[in-house]
Parts: C-alpha cells; structure tokens; sequence
C-alpha cells in the first residue's frame, strides 16, 4: 500500500475549505466536490467523533447512525491516535460552546 503525503494539490484543496465563510458556502462547495454518498459518510466519521467524545457506547452511536460497530471503531481509533484533527476541531468546539 502506497504512504500518502499531503502536496501541493491537497494544500490547495485546504485553502480552498478554509477560505469558506458559512456553512451555506461549505454547503455549495462540497455539493460540487463530492457525491451525496461521500458527504454522508464524512457527516456519519464526524457525527461517531463527537459521540465517542461524548462516551456513547460503540454499539449505542452503531444503533443510533445506522453504521457498523467497525465503522465507530475506526473512527475511534483515528479519533484516539490519528493525527488530531478530531481532537483540534472538537476542542475548538468545546471552547465556542
């Protein structure tokens, strides 16, 4: 399996997200960029996120977004020992609150 590394074009695709304003603009650009099924997929990874966070139980956040218990592990793992992106964003959110 090829390592992936960000690079110029997935700088630029960053920009771009960042540059939007509201979550109308975030709405229209990511209706263009990606398919429904995608979008509901990374809104079903970010919804298990703040579950987790929040202690849910595996199979209760399964049972309540119609995911597999696989799914919320994964995320959970990412959540626990990815990168910190989960974790930055959740903090961030935590403190806006």
């Amino acid at each position: 399996m090829e390592k992936f590394k960000f690079n110029r074009k997935t700088d630029e695709l960053f920009k771009a997200i960042i540059s939007l304003k509201s979550v109308k603009e975030a709405e229209r650009f990511f209706r263009d960029l990606c398919t429904i099924e995608e979008i509901k997929e990374m809104s079903d990874r970010w919804q298990i996120a703040r579950l987790v966070n929040e202690g849910l139980p595996y199979r209760e956040i399964a049972a309540k977004l119609a995911v597999s218990t696989t799914t919320v592990a994964r995320v959970a793992l990412w959540l626990n020992n990815g990168a910190g992106g989960y974790r930055l964003v959740l903090d961030r959110q935590e403190c806006a609150s």
